[in-house]
């Protein structure tokens, strides 16, 4: 990482990995390599940038202190743009410090010409800021002055989410499917880019069966010999999973805050290795409405086993343009379906809105879709209706199988999708009765009118008790006559009394 001239550089890893401290030297080293101008000077300019004005203060300010101290290497401005003026030997390097969160820190940003920057945890920074910060590198010195030796941007940062631009762009995950075009081409990653991935901390003693029973040392882990022999076990020790293996195992993903919704999904049992190949069966689509659509397509085998193919994701587009998306995903990746799939959607779309007289099962079935309301709307029966076929084994297999496209869904059952935890006092952790609305939620209640318009929302139901019409010894269903004759009996005497109260 440090030996690299790429124009843009970015490295990731665990926490106590030396990431931060690896790029506050390359701010440094970068300064010392500088050609000095005329007057003998090696003159720079770095911007250091981090999301919030405290975490740039506690943090990223801290460390660049504990290495360039101010009683060697020069006073401190603790005003607004926080400033070291670093001077030593033949070396004067300004370093201004700037925080996302303050307005006049992005328009500085944008005006100020620098030599180089360093985005300190870049998975907190959007894509944008990061493309305003390339144009503003290679700026200072200016080229009457000699111009900069070397001049680019260098990133660190803990591992991100699977749909953030990092892990796409350093080509660790695929290109999702549901991004626009335009969005797709700011996520190609240029050749000048180049992406360092840390060792774990620490390494993983499964069981037979895959289950994570410990941790132990990696010896090819970074920067150890700079901490404690105890300060990973102490670390993980009271953590979730989730957490471990993005903070310690450094692997893309994110980390469960609520409670899931899914406890019993499991990826090594759930998730495909492969694309799955798709049967003879009928396609089955789940679809959630609204202006952040979503669609699942999934199969159902005779043995019982369902099959989740694709995942299709949208943001600001009305029901009559997705159902074209929908018909698109059809045509290229089911094109012997298009007349044997049928669509289950959210049951309130089967109502007009008071702007229009359409509905969306309406729009959808101008399409020429075959599109019908899901047999419930209860989230209750639904998310039990999936997690009844997460806990099911059909022949030696798991009952629901996930193909690896489906990343948003994914992302879903390993606790994107969840009850958020109730804000109050006390020993004993509370959850909300109902998921969080979020990305995630969409999608998976598209999952869940698929699985129960695909008929498990009758298991979970079972068989109604019959009411009893009449319970009366003298009822006999066999004798109508008699039935008759006494119903006319007791309505006679119910006049009868009537009159008699009158008179």
């Amino acid at each position: 990482f440090l030996k690299d001239d790429a124009f843009v550089r970015g490295i990731r890893g665990p926490v106590g990995s030396g990431k931060s401290v690896s790029c506050c030297i390359e701010v440094m080293r970068r300064a010392c390599q500088q050609e000095p101008d005329k007057t003998g000077v090696r003159r720079s300019r770095w911007g250091i940038i981090r999301n919030t004005n405290p975490q740039l203060r506690t943090t990223t300010i801290k460390t660049w202190l504990d290495w360039y101290p101010e009683d060697v290497f020069g006073i401190f401005k603790w005003s607004v743009p926080y400033t070291h003026l670093v001077k030593f030997a033949d070396v004067e390097i300004e370093v201004i410090f700037l925080a996302l969160d303050r307005d006049e820190d992005v328009r500085k940003l944008l005006s100020i010409e620098f030599t180089g920057i360093w985005i300190n945890e870049a998975r907190e920074v959007p894509k944008s800021i990061i493309d305003a910060c390339t144009m503003r590198v290679g700026r200072f010195p200016s080229k009457k002055d000699g111009g900069p030796t070397w001049y680019g941007v260098v990133m660190d940062t803990n591992a991100p989410d699977e749909d953030h631009w990092w892990a796409i762009m350093s080509g660790e995950v695929p290109l999702p499917e549901y991004i626009t075009r335009e969005e797709a081409m700011m996520l190609v990653c240029p050749d000048d880019w180049t992406f360092y991935t840390q060792p774990s901390a620490l390494k993983e003693i499964k069981a037979p069966d895959g289950e994570v029973l410990d941790y132990q040392p990696n010896n090819d882990a970074e920067n150890k010999e700079n901490l404690v022999d105890t300060y990973y076990p102490k670390l993980i020790a009271g953590k979730t999973k989730s957490w471990i293996d993005v903070y310690v195992m450094n692997r893309i993903g994110n980390v469960v805050e609520g409670k899931p919704v899914y406890p019993n999904f499991a990826a090594e049992i759930h998730l495909a290795k492969e694309p799955i190949p798709t049967s003879g069966q009928e396609l089955i689509i789940g679809m959630d409405f609204g202006l952040t659509p979503a669609a699942v397509f999934t199969q159902r085998l005779p043995t019982g086993r369902w099959l989740v193919l694709a995942e299709l994701v949208a943001s600001n587009m009305g029901t009559e343009k997705f159902a074209q998306e929908v018909k698109s995903v059809i045509a290229r990746k089911f094109p012997d379906h298009f007349n044997n799939a049928i669509i289950y959607g959210d049951p309130s779309g089967d109502y007009r809105a008071q702007t229009d007289e359409r509905t969306p099962f309406s729009i959808l079935r101008a399409a020429g879709l075959k599109a019908y309301p899901a047999p419930t709307n209860d989230p209750s029966l639904r998310i039990d209706s999936v997690d009844g076929v997460l806990t099911r084994v059909v022949q030696g297999k798991a009952g629901f199988l996930l193909d690896p496209s489906c990343t948003v869904l994914k992302r879903g059952f390993e606790g994107g999708y969840a009850y958020n935890r109730v804000r109050a006092t006390g020993a004993t952790e509370r959850f909300h009765d109902a998921p969080d609305k979020n990305k995630f939620s969409h999608i998976h209640d598209a999952l869940q009118y698929a699985i129960t318009g695909g008929g498990e929302s009758r298991k979970m139901m079972g068989q109604k008790q019959g009411k009893i019409a009449n319970g009366k010894s003298f009822y006999d269903p066999f004798d109508r006559q008699k039935h008759v004759m006494q119903n006319k009996k007791r309505a006679n005497d119910k006049w009868e009394q009537i009159f008699r109260r009158g008179t």
